[in-house]
């Protein structure tokens, strides 16, 4: 599809990535003059409603996001069978390509890079998105050293309700969470995990489990133990790997409760005073199931006897029968001995567990309430509510997320964390005057501002389509949310229609050129054919009358300075007319370099009329004579040949 042009605005140019579901070009947008990356699903789903659909998904996912560390999207189009979505292009390369590379990151540059992914993951997960796919292939790197997050592929929004998905794993197996693994609930700490196995990978430079199959490597998430990162580097502090070993603990109840609560741990686990803390260790369970050994036939040959009679004589041989009954009858009496003691140890760890079971309770669903009614309901659950304040849209001291959700169910009395609203909130409003209009725009609205309005006026001094005027004003502490924008853009300098001065003495074209906001520029006086009255305006430049132009716009005039020019050629004409014996009017046009002029009288008799010619080397004369409005006689009169 190279070459190819989308959306009658998206040239493509060279492909620079791809996955199993879209390709991605760099492209050229050609309305904006911008470059941005392209994603375009693969021709062969193009056809397929559920890879279109989770494409679509990927953009409603990602849109809904404004983060410096999320990948922007744009656009999103189709054209025929073609879709695509239009996003920020990012120049640099992916963490996987940097760590290929250079093997183990510097620990702090590690961190650098999962704070900004912390910071992302936490931002998405606020707005109840789920990425599902955390690896390094995701994380770009770009020139300026800013960590973004992209490819929200298998991504998806998720309600209290609906925390699980069915038929099918979605993921990359190396950094899969064991609930992943086993195709369970994918929720938030599903992120963790996976942020978990990429910073290991960043600290280490490898991966904590490989295999020869998709199957082993899950396997190894849900049943083997972590391969401690010290142990592959000890250059790793151990506030790092304490870190990395809560992230990625397979119990998620034991890892971060929040990609906050991670990058909390992150922002201070350099600190001189945490380097050397002491290793983290988790609870131990003891009610795992012990595996009792079986019966097999190697422990029944110990009991054998280690030596039996020959069987040489009679006697010997009843001897020896005897000896063998008597070994068969304590063979019985061992195995029916072990037997009820499996029986009745058996019975016993039974009943232990029957009295010892704690019973499990459904969660409540408590999302959108007030905090006092959802510690109610989570008690009266007999169950445990933890309480987390954070900012939020949601109305001060409602509910807006609890964990675990329903349909989930717990043992009595385990904790259920509830994140409540403290409101919306506030941040100081940036200063845009002076910025063009369109981007700022664009970016409040990435921003989610409740409403920006756009109102022109005229200014001399800002160029047009730049902001002049802001209101709530720079710094001001508002809700985006909650808060409309009013931008008040610069159309310009105002324009006005030059004036017809032209033929107006020089004074009175001052003045109305001043009354229009217009300036007098230069002013020169020229010989006229056309006008013999000095200081008349003969014309004005650059711009001529009736044409827009800008206010403050020198206008030059040219006027006359009383004379003819210096190749005018002077001269009369005498012309007969005869009223053939009666009275009549006569009319007479002239036509010379001065333009038209016109003579009417009434005569009685035959008389010659005499007229004043001004003839130039272009233009010559013409005169006609009409009687009582009948033309009667036409002249033309040469330059050469005018006296």
């Amino acid at each position: 599809m190279e070459g190819q042009r989308l959306g009658g605005r998206y040239q493509l140019q060279n492909r620079i990535g791809g996955g199993g579901m879209a390709v991605v070009y760099k492209a050229t947008d050609l309305v904006l003059n911008r470059i941005v990356a392209v994603k375009v699903l693969r021709s062969q789903f193009g056809s397929d409603e559920d890879f279109v659909q989770r494409f679509r998904r990927e953009a409603q996912a990602v849109a809904s996001l404004s983060h410096p560390n999320v990948v922007s999207v744009y656009d999103v189009g189709q054209e025929d069978d073609t879709y695509f979505m239009v996003m920020e292009y990012i120049e640099g390369s992916n963490l996987k390509d940097v760590i290929n590379e250079r093997g183990a990151l510097p620990v702090a540059e590690a961190v650098r890079i999962a704070l900004q992914i912390c910071d992302a993951l936490d931002h998405a997960h606020q707005n109840h998105i789920i990425h599902r796919d955390i690896k390094p292939q995701n994380i770009l790197i770009g020139t300026n050293g800013r960590v973004k997050v992209t490819d929200f592929g298998i991504a998806r929004a998720v309600t209290s309700a609906t925390i699980t998905h069915t038929g099918s794993v979605l993921g990359s197996v190396h950094y899969f969470s064991p609930e992943q693994a086993r195709g369970g609930v994918t929720a938030e700490k599903s992120d963790i995990y996976s942020l978990g196995i990429v910073l290991y990978e960043m600290v280490t430079g490898q991966l904590p489990f490989s295999g020869d199959s998709p199957i082993t490597i899950a396997l190894k998430h849900l049943q083997e133990p972590l391969p401690e990162p010290r142990q592959i580097n000890p250059d790793i502090p151990q506030s790092v790997e304490n870190i990395v070993l809560k992230a990625l603990v397979k119990d998620p109840f034991l890892r971060y409760r929040s990609a906050k609560e991670m990058m909390l741990d992150l922002e201070t686990c350099l600190a001189p005073e945490r380097l050397n803390e002491e290793k983290i260790r988790f609870p131990i369970d003891d009610e795992e199931t012990k595996v009792l050994p079986a019966i097999t036939p190697e422990m029944m040959a110990q009991y054998k006897p280690e030596h039996q009679l020959d069987r040489r004589t009679g006697d010997e041989e009843g001897e020896s029968a005897e000896v063998k009954s008597n070994w068969w009858t304590r063979t019985l009496i061992w195995v029916g001995t072990i037997g009820l003691f499996l029986l009745l140890a058996a019975a016993g760890v039974i009943y232990l567990l029957d009295a010892i079971e704690v019973p499990e309770v459904a969660v409540p669903p408590v999302t959108g309430t007030p905090v006092a009614t959802a510690k109610l309901k989570i008690e009266q659950a007999e169950l445990v509510p933890n309480v987390i304040e954070d900012y939020h849209e949601e109305e001060e001291g409602t509910v807006y997320r609890q964990e675990p959700a329903p349909p989930m169910r717990l043992k009595r009395n385990s904790e259920v964390t509830l994140y409540v609203s403290k409101g919306p909130e506030e941040v100081a409003m940036p200063r845009v005057i002076g910025e063009k209009a369109s981007m700022v725009q664009q970016q409040l609205q990435q921003d989610k501002y409740k409403e920006v309005i756009i109102k022109e006026r005229e200014d001399p001094e800002v160029p047009a389509g730049h902001v002049i005027e802001q209101i709530p004003a720079p710094d001001t502490q508002v809700v985006p949310t909650k808060t409309a924008v009013t931008l008040y853009v610069s159309k310009g300098k105002k324009y006005v229609k030059l004036p017809e001065v032209i033929g107006k003495q020089l004074a009175e074209a001052r003045v109305d050129l001043l009354q229009a906001g217009l300036e007098v520029g230069e002013v020169s006086e020229e010989p006229s054919y056309e006008e013999q009255d000095p200081n008349v305006v003969l014309s004005t430049y650059p711009h001529e009358p009736g044409m827009e132009v800008a206010t403050g716009t020198k206008i030059n005039l040219r006027v006359s300075n009383g004379k003819y020019p210096a190749d005018a050629r002077i001269g009369s004409y005498v012309i007969h007319v005869d009223p053939d014996g009666e009275k009549m009017d006569i009319r007479i046009v002239r036509q010379d370099a001065r333009g038209e002029g016109v003579v009417e009288q009434t005569i009685r008799q035959p008389q010659d009329l005499t007229l004043s010619l001004v003839l130039s080397p272009e233009k010559d004369a013409k005169i006609e004579v009409f009687k009582n409005g009948v033309l009667d006689q036409t002249h033309h009169i040469s330059y050469e040949n005018l006296e």
